[in-house]
């Protein structure tokens, strides 16, 4: 099929080539001969009269009219998905539907678990698929890599409905046997201790430490940082360092690491957690039924 003398599978083509950069593999994730995947690229190249991607050394780049192109044509064929491939009703226990999910390794500790007792008594058959946690959640979101994202409200896109989950709260850990679990942990205490902090994979950013600074006119001595928040317990057991987390994680997981519980010696505004999917899939019976499981299964966050 054409539209205005473009082969329109081409557009397919384009949306696999602009999002690996490399024929090689754009060929494999299309099924078609590498030699087929570059005559491909110059027929795209003939009809917009640009390059679109250029061999850079051993990599290839996008050019800036490929750029212009890449986010238009992700969301021209989203729309066309989510269009032939939307269903009058979305029945759990007779599909084989993959949801891809972006949330934190905290969020897939507390909220799983009830999730998935949930799905089980309905006898779903899906399949949940969890995306590790990067810096700019809401770019797979467009790109149609993720179904949903559960991330704090803050960090959601306003391009994109959204619709609140749960709130949380924060605490300290500290090592049972330290010198910090002895006494009040006061202010100076906590701004003179190490810290365990966690920070995205791919993000040098620190929002926490910006706001700390901004609030309190002094920063924090991080000295270890890692990409998960379930490893922060243990990261403070042995030692005489804190770790800020959330309230519902700490809980859970000092029943497995010898953990002391403590208020933080700061106010900390109470985290909104919210899902979010993209405008074009609103009405997919599937996300339908997983926004309605998720928001039952945050009911559930503080049952014993």
């Amino acid at each position: 099929m054409r539209f205005n003398k473009l082969d329109l599978n081409l557009l397919v083509a384009l949306d696999v080539l602009l999002k690996e950069r490399s024929v090689t593999r754009a060929a494999e994730l299309m099924h078609v001969s590498a030699s087929a995947m570059s005559g491909s690229l110059s027929r795209l190249r003939e009809y917009f009269d640009d390059e679109l991607l250029v061999s850079i050394g051993r990599k290839m780049e996008i050019t800036p009219r490929g750029a212009l192109l890449q986010d238009g044509v992700r969301d021209l064929l989203l729309r066309i998905e989510s269009t032939i491939g939307a269903q009058p009703e979305f029945q759990p226990h007779a599909s084989d539907r993959t949801f891809r999910i972006f949330a934190s390794d905290f969020v897939q500790a507390i909220l799983a678990p009830p999730m998935f007792k949930l799905a089980a008594q309905a006898h779903s058959t899906v399949r949940f698929e969890f995306l590790a946690q990067v810096a700019q959640p809401h770019r797979d979101l467009e790109r149609g890599e993720a179904d949903l994202l559960i991330i704090p409200t803050g960090f959601m896109s306003p391009e994109h409905p959204l619709e609140p989950l749960f709130y949380e709260d924060f605490v300290c850990v500290v090592w049972r046997d330290s010198r910090l679990a002895a006494g009040e942990l006061s202010f100076d205490r906590y701004v003179n201790a190490e810290h365990v902090t966690m920070q995205p994979s791919g993000s040098r950013a620190d929002a926490f430490e910006t706001w700390f600074l901004k609030r309190y006119g002094v920063t924090r001595k991080v000295t270890v940082t890692t990409y998960s928040f379930v490893t922060l317990p243990a990261m403070v057991v042995g030692t005489e360092r804190i770790a800020t987390m959330h309230r519902r994680l700490a809980r859970q997981l000092s029943q497995a690491w010898p953990l002391e519980i403590r208020p933080t010696p700061i106010a900390i505004d109470r985290m909104e957690e919210s899902m979010q999917w993209h405008k074009f899939r609103s009405k997919d019976s599937g996300l339908v039924w997983l926004r309605a499981l998720l928001k039952q299964a945050a009911q559930h966050l503080d049952e014993v």
